[in-house]
């Protein structure tokens, strides 16, 4: 990509059998593309945007059978679009946008069950949308872009997307009233620029999460009803809802009273309202319209601390992800060009931190790494940021093997992808002193998008000589695994044979959508890593919790069949129990026993109304524990959970506990009962949740079920304290270890759980931060934690031994963990002295 290379593509790379990723992108190839392309059935990605390749779209890329990210825009293709591709199993994007394709848009496209993106803008197409697109509420469609195509006739019925985020239809001929019904996710509609009549419907006021609502230029009558206007609560300061209602036939305008609200803006100019009606005047001549080019509000720099102070000669610069922590440090950032090819959002100010974030963590580092110093909407819209990548605090430098990490996660494409975000390009990676890997090019000079033979000179220079022979190694272990979970959930919905598990109903799809009045937003009671979480009713009067596969979660079709044969086994009163699943028209998902008291971190939250007392905890930590090593010893096989958190442990009507989401296990080699160290797992790529991963696991990729016992060691200190695991820059195993320290543990104590016995609370304290050893063989068994957790139980003033277990020996309580031994977790935010959690009243101690 982004080269100086011309001619066609050659016919002959379509004997490559094997090939995964064709990305051609940014050249000056021309020619026509050979139906020989076609054979590529391994092919996972297809990008030959940004060249001048003309002709026609060969039917026979029918048969790209892996097809995922199909990229062929900003070219010149012409015909017209071949309806074969709706043949297409597994794709998600499909970008054509900006070519001189033709004729009508085959209504076969909808049959795309995967399909995420489907963007047409700017072709000469002809004719209307076709009806079938109704059909694409069997999809999990997000985006719908058909601006300026020359389409006529009405909009569809689109009531059925119940995912859709993004519409745009501007800039065509159609005609015939708004669509209403629109799902509760649309985001952006854009229906700008057509022949549209009527009234607005209602439908168009309710839609809670809208941010822009575009429909100027249209014929539209009747009255502007703001009365009718509903929307959540905005996130932050830079989150807007734009209605631009501009050069229509409104008459007059009923206020309302989120008008007032300073994050929306309503533009009437060019109505014939504004002459007649003093209620529309009040928005024909509105100033504060909104750009979507507005810089982003910087830091504040606390007092002697700027650029100045960096060595900028040699590339230096400062941190502004740590300004927020007030801290001023100068490092060396990895630069890199970074653009979405079709974000699912028009503005991007209020997604500024969430992009941010979901880099960090994809790319597994902290987010105050993640710096975007700058971004510009182009031409697609396509959304460029120039992405700085900054060492952990603490350290001026990458060392050579994370950058040759970073760098290959950034080079091929190993980001998974994100509804909200969607499939990203990289324009450049710049690494210059003190790595001193890639020369010629600088952020001023490759930022600008013309110039892309540059960066592209950058890329392969850089490809060769930034990777050490162990990183070579490690890239190719990734290499093989990229983007499967994208593409796993529609390819196992249709290799697989039907699944046939005893005691284990199967539902079908239907029945879903019945069971949760057709995945309405006011049943979702949870979201996770995996997909949306539902309540739902069954026929015969159960209510089930409904775990809804998204493409772009962790697991996919692999890790579905995984979890459903993994949990179709486990029997305990301890964990969730799997009551069925769906596996029908390219869905997955998983039903639960529902569990009415919801999570247990919903309960430690401190705008919880139902506070846990001490003896609650225990009983909950001790329930939990004993669901863990049922896994650990008794499943069948042995499985390490990967991702025990408060968030995973439910409550059910009684308070009693039940570890949840085994989404993530490993099975585990063996583990023994009393404690002896079990065997490794070698993992390739470290999965979890931050602020509870195994720092060992994370350090070292060897998975063991200690690692469980440490995660659950953290949510032993949310337990005693009420706090996250990472709060506002604040490590909770460091900040509590560091209260101990001072002789101020009780500082730290949630003081929501009223009175608690001393002598119960001294051993619980220990054996949080015994779970929490940085050594892995220093840490418990499971085994041992129950006994112990039993033993504290037994201790409570009033509570009787015998309503748990007969196993109640105690353990060899060892002693705190030296300061020199705590945990070091890289995926944790860095470290900072005392803070809030050190500070505050000692609580007072009441016997029970």
């Amino acid at each position: 990509m982004w080269n100086n290379i011309t001619g066609s593509i050659p016919p002959e790379i379509g004997y490559l059998s094997k090939l995964v990723q064709l990305s051609l992108s940014g050249n000056k190839l021309s020619g026509v593309l050979d139906p020989s392309l076609g054979n590529l059935s391994s092919l996972n990605r297809f990008q030959i945007d940004e060249n001048n390749i003309s002709g026609p779209i060969p039917s026979s890329f029918q048969f790209l059978s892996n097809l995922v990210h199909f990229h062929m825009n900003n070219n010149s293709l012409n015909g017209s679009i071949p309806p074969e591709l709706g043949r297409l199993p597994m794709l998600n994007h499909f970008l054509f946008d900006n070519n001189q394709l033709s004729g009508d848009i085959p209504g076969e496209l909808s049959n795309i069950s995967t399909l995420l993106i489907l963007q047409l803008d700017n072709n000469q197409l002809s004719g209307s949308i076709p009806s079938s697109f109704q059909d694409f509420s069997r999809t999990n469609l997000t985006k719908l872009s058909l601006r300026n195509c020359g389409l006529n006739g009405t909009i569809p019925d689109l009531s059925g997307l119940s995912t859709l985020v993004y519409l745009d239809l501007s800039n065509n001929q159609l005609t015939g009233p708004l669509p209403s019904n629109l799902s509760q996710t649309v985001r952006t509609i854009d229906l700008s620029i057509n022949q549209l009549d009527g009234e607005i419907p209602a439908g168009l006021y309710e839609l809670r999460q809208m941010e822009l609502l575009r429909l100027q230029n249209n014929s539209l009558d009747g009255v502007v009803r703001a009365e009718l206007l509903s929307h959540d609560s905005f996130t932050n300061e830079e989150s807007v809802f734009i209605m631009d209602f501009r050069n229509n036939n409104f008459s007059d305008l009923i206020p309302g009273a989120l008008l007032a609200v300073p994050n929306i803006t309503l533009q009437l100019q060019g109505n014939p309202g504004c002459n007649a009606s003093q209620n529309v005047s009040a928005y024909c001549n509105v100033q504060n319209d909104y750009n979507v080019s507005t810089p982003l509000p910087l830091m504040p720099v606390p007092a002697g601390c700027s650029d100045d102070t960096c060595d900028r000669t040699r590339n230096q610069e400062l941190n502004y992800g740590l300004l927020e922590f007030g801290l001023c440090q100068c490092a060396y950032p990895i630069n890199v060009g970074y653009r979405l090819k079709s974000p699912s959002f028009a503005i991007y100010q209020p997604y500024a931190d969430a992009l941010q974030q979901y880099l960090a963590s994809r790319l597994f580092i902290n987010q105050y790494q993640v710096n975007v110093s700058d971004f510009s909407w182009i031409e697609g819209p396509r959304l460029y940021v120039n992405l700085k990548v900054f060492p952990p605090n603490g350290s001026v430098e990458f060392n050579t093997s994370e950058v040759s990490r970073l760098y290959s996660q950034f080079a091929t494409f190993n980001i998974s992808a994100n509804r909200t975000f969607g499939p990203h390009e990289i324009l450049f990676i710049f690494l210059g002193f003190p790595y001193n890997v890639s020369i010629g090019a600088t952020p001023a000079s490759a930022g600008g998008l013309k110039a892309g033979a540059i960066a592209g000179i950058v890329i392969g220079v850089a490809a060769f000589t930034a990777v050490t022979a162990i990183s070579i190694l490690y890239i190719a272990g990734k290499r093989w695994g990229f983007f499967s979970a994208v593409g796993s959930r529609a390819g196992t919905a249709r290799r697989h044979k039907r699944i046939k598990v005893d005691g284990v109903q199967d539902f079908t799809f239907k029945e879903m959508m019945k069971a949760t009045n057709n995945f309405d937003s006011t049943l979702q009671v949870g979201q996770g890593g995996y997909g949306r979480v539902y309540r739902g009713t069954l026929p015969d009067g159960r209510i089930v919790a409904i775990k809804r596969a998204e493409e772009d979660s962790l697991q996919g079709g692999k890790e579905f069949l995984t979890e459903l044969e993994i949990l179709s086994r486990l029997h305990h009163r301890n964990l969730v129990s799997l009551i069925g699943f769906c596996d029908d028209e390219g869905e997955q998902m998983l039903i639960y026993e529902f569990m009415e008291n919801g999570t247990l971190r919903d309960h430690l939250n401190a705008t919880s109304k139902s506070p846990l007392g001490f003896a609650r905890r225990i009983q909950i930590a001790l329930g939990s524990a004993k669901g863990i090593l049922y896994l650990h010893t008794e499943a069948n096989p042995p499985l390490i959970h990967r991702d025990i958190k408060a968030t995973n442990i439910l409550l059910d009507q009684k308070l009693a506990p039940k570890v949840a989401d085994f989404g993530l296990s490993k099975l585990a080699p063996a583990p023994e009962l009393e404690g002896a160290a079990a065997g490794q797992v070698e993992m390739t790529l470290v999965k979890g949740t931050p602020g509870y991963i195994d720092p060992e696991y994370f350090l070292s990729h060897k998975l063991t079920d200690r690692s469980d016992v440490y995660s659950f060691g953290v949510v032993l200190l949310e337990l005693l304290t009420g706090q996250h695991p990472i709060s506002k820059g604040k490590n909770l195993v460091r900040e509590a270890y560091m209260a101990y320290e001072a002789g101020m543990i009780l500082s730290v104590v949630d003081p929501s759980m009223g009175p608690y016995p001393a002598q119960c609370l001294e051993p619980f304290v220990h054996l949080a931060f015994q779970c929490c050893m940085d050594e892995t063989d220093s840490r418990p068994s499971m085994a041992e934690v129950v006994r112990e957790l039993e033993r504290i139980w037994s201790m409570l003033p009033g509570e009787s031994s015998s309503s748990i277990d007969n196993s109640t020996a105690s353990m060899d309580t060892k002693s705190v963990p030296p300061k020199a031994s705590l945990p070091y977790n890289p995926y944790l935010s860095f470290d900072m002295d005392g803070g809030n959690l050190v500070s505050g009243t000692i609580p007072s101690i009441i016997p029970r």
